[in-house]
């Protein structure tokens, strides 16, 4: 089997892909993230999942290169990672009682041929309307400064949901599990 390099360094990613039983290896890719004037978020994530597993491609020239970007979008404002407890505070604040849309989006590529598939998923997270106190215990028990929207879905941010719509609960994460499979399946890589 083609050797797998997932093109991330969050320990979250790897913890997602881990699931499938595959063999892999996992390295960052130094992409400037940034948005393009005018850019579509939706369209900014497919584009960086790309650019990600390209800029492996030398390091790796026989693989198959996993490439993900997710970007949390309130009214087209993208919600990066707060690095820290006031910037978390004030992202959970802001979407108390709204619905926030996740894009993640998702590609494999055959170093070895070049050739490159992907694919996108959106989720819908519904907050509840939150209390200050809430908020605040949340963050301090959680911590979520390394992760998009500030709350990790897999911990106790699930408790400031009033539901979650989407394909695949993976996604939320960083890696949509189910589109993955499918890119896999389409170079030969069987999961079960």
């Amino acid at each position: 089997m083609t050797p797998i390099v997932l093109a991330s360094s969050s320990k979250y990613r790897r913890q997602i892909l881990e699931k499938l039983g595959l063999d892999f290896i996992s390295c960052g890719s130094d992409v400037d993230e940034s948005r393009k004037p005018g850019e579509l978020p939706e369209v900014m994530v497919s584009r960086l999942s790309i650019e990600k597993a390209a800029a492996l491609g030398k390091l790796y020239p026989e693989h198959l290169i996993i490439g993900s970007d997710q970007a949390a979008v309130l009214d087209q404002e993208i919600l990066g990672k707060p690095g820290g407890r006031e910037v978390a505070i004030q992202q959970l604040v802001k979407q108390s009682g709204r619905t926030v849309q996740f894009y993640t989006g998702i590609c494999v590529l055959d170093s070895k041929t070049g050739r490159c598939l992907s694919d996108r998923d959106v989720c819908s997270v519904h907050f509840k309307t939150l209390a200050s106190s809430q908020i605040c215990n949340y963050v301090d028990l959680d911590q979520p400064f390394d992760c998009a929207g500030s709350f990790k879905s897999e911990g106790l941010g699930i408790a400031l949901f009033s539901k979650i719509v989407g394909d695949d609960p993976n996604a939320l994460v960083g890696l949509p599990l189910i589109k993955l499979v499918s890119l896999l399946e389409k170079f030969g890589v069987k999961i079960l």
